[in-house]
């Protein structure tokens, strides 16, 4: 069942997806690319009940959306956006997926990573977990579902905040907002999960479809924001603004594993500075 960069092992009813691609698990169309490959997969087998995202790489769950290319799209005319972008669609799918998905975070998730793991249904982390959402200062904003699920997460005026800020949040601030769900200690951390994903594969499938609906159906109104976020996105790209704060962001050393888990704060200074 692997594809591409995701690697897939099967254990009764719980499916682990490792992420692993190198050098630094970039959110890109590889990515995006494999999980619509992997998800029909996933659907048309019954027997699974939880499906677990995790991470090859030591550093990183997923890094962020791929700085170089959103650089290299040039400024074109604006025409309004009437359907959620590819990325959005494809975590709004996971969302809706009848089987519960958690993600395991043991290092950073900003951008699209922070992204795809707010999708997934429930989330851990260890203490070295870090996620943020550095998009504002690159021009943009959380394209791919951000800037519409953190107001589910924490309200208006806390996703504010967080989004406008583009700072980071660590693994005891997440878990106080309610974004991950535990903090286990990194060595505790896949056995956690294991025990976790195994109790609720025990649950009756159409139990845990059933409350997946109802649960989301209560939250209703998702789908139209995703419009209006992926016609923003497209707006503030097409304008051209992100160009000159992502170049000063790969210069001072952005979407590289040293910048990235050392430097990040002067990487966001370095963005606005200009």
């Amino acid at each position: 069942m692997d594809h591409g960069p995701l690697h897939v092992t099967a254990d009764g009813g719980v499916v682990t997806v490792t992420i692993d691609l190198p050098p630094l698990n970039v959110l890109g169309g590889e990515l995006i690319g494999a999980l619509l490959g992997l998800l029909p997969e996933l659907e048309r087998d019954p027997s699974v009940r939880v499906v677990v995202f995790r991470s090859a790489d030591p550093d990183f769950f997923v890094m962020h959306g791929d700085v170089e290319a959103l650089v290299a799209v040039p400024p074109s005319d604006y025409q309004p956006v009437t359907e959620p972008n590819i990325a959005a669609v494809t975590f709004q799918r996971i969302t809706t997926e009848p089987f519960v998905t958690i993600g395991v975070l043991d290092g950073a998730a900003r951008g699209g990573g922070c992204e795809l793991l707010s999708a997934l249904d429930l989330r851990v982390g260890s203490p070295r977990a870090v996620i943020g959402q550095p998009e504002v200062p690159m021009g943009i904003l959380p394209g791919a579902g951000g800037t519409v699920r953190w107001p589910r997460f924490v309200g208006r005026a806390r996703a504010l905040e967080i989004i406008l800020t583009g700072r980071d949040l660590s693994a005891d601030e997440a878990l106080a907002l309610g974004w991950l769900q535990a903090v286990v200690p990194g060595e505790q951390l896949d056995e956690h999960v294991t025990a976790l994903a195994h109790r609720i594969a025990r649950m009756p499938p159409a139990s845990i479809a059933a409350v997946k609906q109802v649960v989301d159906r209560s939250l209703a109104g998702l789908d139209d924001a995703l419009v209006a976020e992926s016609d923003a996105l497209h707006r503030l790209m097409a304008g051209g603004a992100h160009t000159e704060p992502m170049r000063r962001f790969l210069a001072a050393g952005g979407q590289t594993r040293e910048g990235e888990t050392v430097h990040m704060a002067s990487l966001l200074d370095a963005m606005l500075d200009g």
